[in-house]
């Protein structure tokens, strides 16, 4: 198997095998602690410009299916694990991770210690780096990783945003309709979902929920989307640094106090700058199936699936808002909620793709919040 270089901004080297597609990539190295999904996570457009790091030591083992696709296509600039199984074993699968890959051009690297690497994350903070399996000098790699434009000021949104509007209406999916498509349920409730980058499983939890979901693209004015008439608005996840993006931030402030208003990550972020807040970046950002979280509503705690590197400044808020949720690890905003209007957002996933289902409560708080503001 084919040499691979991980030559990190700080001058860190690792030495493993060429694991997908050969070639070069640069980005920021993070680390993912989900234990499984690592289909879902590289076809999560939240993980445009990143090197995602499995902390999980096997990947690859039960393949790859046609079902479980998050969007069109992997967004992750490259793939680094500890071992990888060439030979999958599931009867879902039709396709191997290291075939996948290589099909779609993600380059990655396997056999390094991705403890070592997750270490050095956290102590130091994510970084730029580069994988590479044919240039073989390390000087020359760390500089390229040095020298590499970072996630803060890109727009990475215009990237992963969908072109044209297009309606969604498949409902989730369950092992007894043997992952059939379905639209069983009336949809009682005219949505319009901002994409950011967003993921299918979010649109399946709205369609289950009775939203009939139109899907517009980033870009998309405030003007337009009251044109539409909708009951309600959903701000979606999506990739960096959310004042890289400020069209986002104009269009939802003219939607304030006239929709109610449900975001979730990139969305919860755009939001509260709406609001006037503002946000900061993490020193290794939250990203996994793991996450514990308080619902300070409620004072349960969920365990709750993340992809992010920035967070809300609640203070910024000047008391427009209140904290509704809390991560426990580190005490960042996980949520908020207008104290006046119907708007609310959280910095997790609760479409649960992969991870944990203990925050699907939120898409039936949306839809009762629409119902409340007939």
């Amino acid at each position: 198997m084919r040499k691979a270089i991980l030559a990190l901004a700080d001058g860190t080297i690792f030495e493993g095998a060429s694991f997908g597609a050969e070639g070069e990539a640069i980005g920021e190295v993070v680390f993912n602690t989900s234990l499984t999904g690592y289909q879902e996570v590289l076809t999560d457009p939240s993980y445009k410009g990143q090197l995602v790091t499995m902390t999980y030591t096997q990947q690859g083992n039960y393949g790859i299916n046609s079902e479980d696709i998050e969007s069109v296509r992997p967004w992750v600039e490259g793939f680094i694990v500890k071992d990888s199984c060439l030979y999958p074993s599931s009867w879902r699968s039709s396709e191997s991770l290291m075939g996948y890959l290589k099909r779609n051009q993600i380059v990655g690297i396997s056999g390094i210690d991705t403890r070592a690497l997750t270490r050095i994350i956290r102590d130091k903070g994510a970084m730029q780096a580069v994988i590479s399996t044919g240039d073989r000098d390390v000087d020359r790699l760390v500089n390229k990783a040095r020298t590499s434009q970072g996630l803060v000021g890109v727009d990475l949104v215009k990237e992963v945003t969908c072109k044209q509007p297009y309606r969604w209406t498949e409902e989730l999916w369950t092992l007894e309709n043997g992952y059939r498509k379905t639209a069983l349920k009336e949809k009682k409730y005219k949505v319009v979902a901002y994409d950011f980058g967003i993921k299918r499983n979010i649109l399946r939890n709205l369609a289950e929920a009775g939203c009939d979901v139109t899907v517009v693209p980033a870009t998309t004015t405030a003007e337009e989307v009251l044109g539409m008439n909708p009951q309600g608005i959903f701000l979606s996840n999506g990739p960096g640094d959310p004042d890289a993006v400020p069209y986002a931030k104009e269009n939802i402030s003219k939607l304030i106090g006239k929709k109610p208003i449900f975001g979730i990550c990139l969305g919860h972020q755009i939001l509260s700058l709406a609001l006037g807040g503002r946000t900061f970046k993490l020193k290794f950002g939250h990203r996994g199936g793991n996450q514990p979280v308080q619902d300070l509503l409620t004072k349960k705690v969920e365990i709750t699936s993340q992809n992010h590197g920035f967070a809300v400044e609640l203070e910024s808020l000047n008391g427009i808002a209140e904290l509704t949720h809390i991560n426990l690890n580190d005490r960042t905003v996980e949520g908020i909620a207008h104290k006046k209007l119907p708007i609310f957002s959280v910095q997790y996933h609760p479409e649960s793709s992969p991870g944990p289902h203990d925050s699907q409560y939120l898409f039936k708080r949306f839809t009762d919040m629409m119902d409340s503001c007939k």
